[in-house]
């Protein structure tokens, strides 16, 4: 399974690092610099169709994923049925959606965006749907190229836009919106024939018994992705709410630019989780180990996050500047804090893979909720006193509480022993890190080469540690 999981992963992350950084640092941060301000009403209603975004799926993804790796079997049985499940949620999705939207006083403009936001959410829904069905038969290489397909399209459809001079006047956020819709719709057409192939689909089918089943046994996994979504996204829909006028547009701007790059670097950690989550459901129903398995995915995760978090800390303006052209210092203040959340949140996606795959749900939805209170209560009190930054300061309050947690309930539900030795090569790798920032920021050279030098040396510092190891890498995917 070590041997799986590595392989796939390095396709995974080679086909994401290839398409995706394209996607948000050529097209993403280019469309925020050309619509301004009109970008952070944008972040904001999109963030606004996240928090109802459960109503969509209600949990069958995670289930079907973990039901699927574990049941191949029932593949063709259960994606006839769902599928119709699928649509009926869709359309309690828009209803709930627009009626919140229209009592919080979303009016034209917003309502437009929100009626094609709330649409490429279904899509989105559909598209993870249909790859928990791919992911869960273990087509991991499959499952990469759809992970991809859709930024692909969306790159060459927006490349058009802004730099082929086919529209008349300026690029419009309209647009931006448009060509998203198009590859989330050309995606999910692709992702639904490789399905239909696969589970040999005839009809659809619907049982009102197999429906209460499918809600009864979802249900656990759709309070925790709501909850998780409430603490992840509320922090972009308070600002826009709380704070007045043109401040507030500024301010989601502020947030989003440094926002953009943590979600961006999250993408690393999620891959992680698509490959982990069928694979410890496998390794449990089999009665497998999975110390070994927990231990390498947790030491490569946190290395990249210790490196990233850090790095990003020092040299939170010269990024800021690189990519944007207006509130960089105040981007350069939100981003610095909101990326040590990184290192949270990996050790969540990691601890939380192996919870769900466990069927753990209970203890996890309890932290879920724990972190939504403190969250929204951090950002009430602390956003109109200083902004994006006291969300910043609440995002990363939240994901420490949550990820120590998740660490402690995974620890005492699978008996494991505090390796020592491991955590004081941690700590230290941390401290490394550190002095190496420092050291990289007195180089006289460029800061982009003092900046890989910090990379560089990092990983070497993780090799010496034996956190990261090359050769220890390359025989486990030679032995199996």
């Amino acid at each position: 399974m070590q041997r799986k999981f590595l392989t796939n992963l390095v396709l995974l992350l080679f086909l994401n690092f290839l398409v995706k950084p394209v996607w948000i640092f050529g097209i993403d941060r280019t469309v925020q610099n050309i619509v301004g301000s009109e970008y952070g009403l944008y972040f904001a209603i999109f963030n606004f169709t996240f928090l109802f975004n459960i109503l969509l799926d209600l949990g069958i993804t995670n289930f079907n994923n973990r039901n699927i790796a574990q049941n191949t079997q029932l593949l063709n049985k259960h994606f006839s049925r769902i599928i119709v499940i699928k649509f009926l949620l869709a359309i309690l999705y828009i209803a709930v959606t627009f009626s919140i939207a229209l009592i919080i006083g979303y009016r034209g403009e917003q309502l437009y965006l929100l009626a094609f936001l709330g649409f490429n959410q279904l899509l989105i829904s559909f598209i993870f749907y249909l790859r928990s069905n791919v992911s869960g038969l273990l087509m991991f290489k499959t499952d990469s190229f759809l992970s991809v397909l859709d930024r692909i399209l969306m790159i060459g459809i927006c490349a058009v836009l802004i730099w082929g001079n086919v529209g008349n006047g300026p690029f419009r956020i309209e647009w931006f919106v448009y060509a998203q819709t198009a590859g989330y719709s050309l995606t999910a057409l692709t992702a639904l024939f490789i399905v239909i192939r696969k589970s040999a689909f005839k009809k659809l089918a619907w049982k009102w018994p197999f429906f209460v089943m499918i809600i009864k046994k979802s249900f656990p996994y759709a309070m925790l992705v709501l909850l998780m979504t409430f603490y992840n996204r509320i922090d972009a829909v308070i600002i826009e709410r709380i704070l007045p006028g043109k401040l507030a547009d500024e301010q989601v701007t502020v947030y989003a630019s440094a926002f953009r790059i943590l979600d961006a670097i999250n993408m690393v950690a999620y891959l992680f989780t698509i490959l982990l989550l069928p694979i410890f459901s496998r390794m449990l129903k089999n009665k497998e180990s999975i110390n070994q398995m927990l231990k390498l995915a947790f030491t490569l995760l946190i290395t990249i996050a210790v490196i990233a978090s850090i790095g990003s800390f020092f040299y939170s303006y010269e990024i800021m500047d690189l990519l944007y052209v207006a509130h960089v210092q105040d981007s350069s203040n939100v981003f610095r804090i909101l990326m040590f959340g990184f290192i949270s949140i990996s050790s969540i996606y990691v601890f939380g893979s192996l919870l769900t795959a466990n069927g753990n749900l209970l203890q996890l939805n309890i932290i879920a909720a724990c972190s939504m209170i403190i969250s929204i209560s951090l950002n009430l009190f602390l956003i109109p006193k200083f902004y994006a930054l006291g969300s910043a300061w609440a995002s990363i309050t939240t994901q420490s509480l949550a990820a120590t947690a998740h660490i402690i309930v995974a620890c005492y539900i699978f008996k494991m022993k505090v390796n020592y030795k491991y955590l004081l090569s941690i700590i230290l790798f941390v401290i490394g890190v550190i002095i190496i920032n420092l050291v990289s920021k007195q180089l006289n050279i460029r800061w982009e080469y003092s900046f890989l030098a910090m990379i560089l040396a990092s990983l070497t510092l993780s090799s010496f540690l034996r956190l990261f190891s090359i050769k220890g890498l390359i025989k486990i995917v030679k032995d199996g």
